[in-house]
């Protein structure tokens, strides 16, 4: 995860998100995405 960019990884959210893909790897993606301290839009957060 650590060599995704930001901005990469927050793509990586959404499409996985728009894909319909496992739970288990959005969480994942969601995990990172707080650790460092990204901003997701209220809307967009499922968790």
């Amino acid at each position: 995860m650590r060599l995704l960019s930001d901005e990469n990884l927050l793509e990586t959210y959404f499409k996985a998100i728009d894909l319909d893909l496992e739970q288990d790897f959005i969480n994942l993606l969601l995990d990172e995405i707080r650790r460092r301290n990204l901003e997701l839009s209220e809307s967009i957060q499922y968790q």
